[in-house]
């Protein structure tokens, strides 16, 4: 696959929108989604192996394919230095890449986990089995990860979350919709099948699956659903060392965190109720279950990188069932996937230096100020907010810290052994490394130079806690950002993604926490109900949005990124219009005014199409609204689009004055 556009200066002319790609029957003031790219999707269905298609996920497998090259180049060598970027990541990619000698292997490098646990003899050789699998990152029944600690978040420490469960998210244990009761149908003969692969008798598996389900329903029961887990204060809950083993007293936490290096400091527990449920679990529940359950975890955590029918039934489940994609993505896409998940640092530099040049970063640079001082703008002209929180707010806004493209220092993955032999072993050691990596950082003061994606990632982030917004290069690459496109272009497309990201720092989550990243209150409380109200108009709007009927929007689960949309739209707008002062005004290309563009980029660069199956899980769980409400939902609401395309009050594209919402 080539090459969308060109991504250096010197490559050719300063290109618009594609115009080609407009429904040229539809109308931009009744279904922009459909017009700005429905004929594109109409000539580009989805491929069998995504589950959903546009230009912008397009860019996302062709970004794959460069990682690819680059790994199929480490890996044609075999004299890199030992532990070495090139080696680690070449090998990790060859040994991946050689199906026929994991198909050979079979379930062989599985059987010595499965065995080890199911030759489990007591509880505390139990509870050593759970701390040596998180040290391969199967985090089962409840995660330890460190993190920035909410109230002083130049400290890392360690918080403890809730975990263990195979499907989704608690609702497909426990909701009695039928899509819920064929997923846990679909759910037991997977497990079984597993279990059956490993060399269980298939009575024996069903059994087990029983017993999986049943564990991990009981857990679910205990969790938060997906809105509590936006809810930061619900998560807050510091915790003294010497409490631990009060709340869960049938656990050797001290042994468990020596045989881990990390500190006896205080933690965070962010589900006190889940982690007495594990307390429940670990005094009555049978031994055998206890193993059953464990070694399931390994299965499903490992399916990936084992022999063929071992991966079919992993996609047969996770992919056909929840996505709707009907075949897996080639070998060398799954394999180039795993690299970067693992080892993303060590092929960093080399993605960095071919794809992502000086003058790319040079323009980011100037796209992010511009549209960081639009949102100065946007706050000093808020009609709602009293100046106290004003102040406050920009205080924040000041403390934003961007990091574009690639860390300043790559990891180097020191002591990690990876080689052609095993891909079940290399998966092991980089896990392994990964998990002790991450565990360092506790108890120590937080390290901004870290990242939180790996530089060929298509995708950004925004952290509550360092008030750092990240676009690794991955997602600086057309058609969300080209060194050749009109202004109006790269604002309308990775423009409102860098707006999204600020905007988060201001959503239903960001809003709490304050300039130096603490979960503290620093609203008036008229403000701070002026907020709430702005925010339930956007709740109130993606709850009116159906997939199906009977299935629509949790106007509070996407409230977040629906907001980030809105302010994100508007933000980048206002900074393209920062952009061109003093330089005048861009060209009409193809017909399409500078405005039109803007608009035009965002509904082509976001305009997915997707999967039923897929837009059933994401409605469940994804605080992210589907792709046609995240163009028609925030346009909706902007008055510059009304004027860029004309539209008169009453368009399905124009929200009532009195019915428009605006949060920034």
């Amino acid at each position: 696959m080539a090459l969308l556009f060109a991504t250096t200066a010197s490559a050719g002319a300063v290109h618009g929108i594609q115009s080609g790609d407009i429904n040229r029957d539809g109308n931009p003031c009744t279904d922009f989604f459909d017009y700005a790219n429905g004929s594109w999707r109409k000539e580009n269905p989805i491929p069998d192996y995504m589950d959903r298609w546009s230009r912008r996920w397009q860019s996302g497998e062709v970004n794959k394919e460069h990682v690819r090259d680059i790994l199929t180049e480490l890996s044609a060598r075999s004299d890199w230095p030992k532990g070495s970027a090139g080696q680690l990541a070449g090998d990790f990619y060859a040994a991946c890449m050689d199906e026929s000698r994991i198909d050979a292997l079979g379930s062989k490098p599985v059987l010595p986990w499965l065995s080890e646990i199911g030759a489990l003899q007591d509880a505390a050789g139990m509870q050593r089995m759970i701390g040596k699998l998180h040290d391969m990152g199967v985090y089962v029944p409840f995660i330890v990860y460190a993190g920035e600690d909410l109230h002083e978040p130049s400290r890392t420490v360690a918080h403890i979350y809730a975990g263990g469960l195979g499907m989704p998210d608690r609702d497909y244990y426990i909701k009695t919709e039928p899509r819920f009761v064929e997923a846990r149908a679909k759910y037991l003969a997977h497990v079984a099948r597993m279990f059956e692969l490993a060399g269980t008798a298939p009575e024996q598996a069903r059994k087990n699956a029983d017993t999986v389900l049943a564990f991990e329903k009981r857990l679910a029961e205990a969790s938060f659903d997906n809105v509590q887990l936006r809810d930061p204060k619900l998560s807050d809950n510091p915790t003294p060392f010497a409490d631990l083993p009060r709340l869960v007293p049938s656990f050797d936490w001290a042994k468990y965190f020596d045989a881990a290096g990390m500190p006896h400091d205080a933690v965070n527990v962010t589900q006190p109720r889940f982690l007495q449920q594990v307390e429940k679990e670990l005094s009555s529940t049978p031994l055998p279950q206890w193993k059953t359950y464990l070694q399931w975890h390994v299965l499903r955590n490992g399916a990936d990188a084992l022999s063929t029918p071992f991966v079919q039934e992993s996609f047969a489940f996770n992919g056909k069932f929840l996505t709707g994609a009907t075949e897996m993505k080639p070998r060398w896409k799954r394999c180039a996937e795993a690299t970067d998940q693992q080892l993303g640092e060590a092929l960093g530099a080399k993605y960095v230096e071919k794809y992502f040049p000086p003058e790319a970063k040079a323009r980011m640079q100037d796209m992010v100020k511009n549209i960081l001082l639009a949102m100065d703008d946007v706050i000093g002209e808020l009609d709602w907010m009293d100046e106290a929180t004003k102040k406050k707010a920009l205080e924040k806004r000041a403390t934003f810290f961007p990091k574009l493209g690639y860390p300043d220092k790559f990891k180097e993955y020191a002591g990690v052994t990876v080689s052609r032999d095993s891909a079940w072993d290399n998966l092991v050691a980089a896990s392994r490394w990964n998990v002790a990596d991450n565990r360092s950082q506790v108890g120590k003061p937080t390290d901004r130079s870290r990242w939180g994606m790996t530089p060929p990632t298509s995708n950004a982030y925004y952290n509550p806690s360092q008030n750092e917004i990240v676009f690794p290069a991955g997602i600086l690459q057309p058609p969300a950002f080209d060194v050749n496109a009109t202004d109006a272009v790269n604002y309308g497309a990775i423009g409102v993604v860098i707006g999204h990201e600020i905007s988060h720092g201001f959503d239903d989550q960001g809003a709490q926490f304050d300039a130096q990243g603490r979960l503290a209150n620093w609203w008036t409380p008229e403000d701070g109900r002026q907020f709430q109200a702005k925010g339930q108009c956007v709740v109130d709007q993606f709850e009116s949005y159906f997939i199906e009927p009977g299935v629509h929007h949790n106007g509070k689960l996407v409230l977040g990124e629906s907001i980030g949309d809105l302010a994100g739209a508007k933000l980048a707008y206002l900074g393209y219009l920062k952009s061109r002062k003093g330089k005048g005004p861009e060209p009409t290309i193809d017909g399409f005014t500078p405005e039109q563009q803007f608009f035009l980029a965002w509904g082509q660069w976001r305009g997915d199409e997707t999967r039923m199956e897929t837009q059933r899980t994401m409605i469940q769980g994804d605080p992210h609204p589907i792709a046609k409400y995240r163009v028609n939902g925030p346009l909706s609401n902007l008055p510059a689009f009304k004027e860029a395309f004309s539209c008169k009050v009453g368009d399905p594209m124009v929200r009532a004055q009195s019915d428009r919402c605006e949060v920034w």
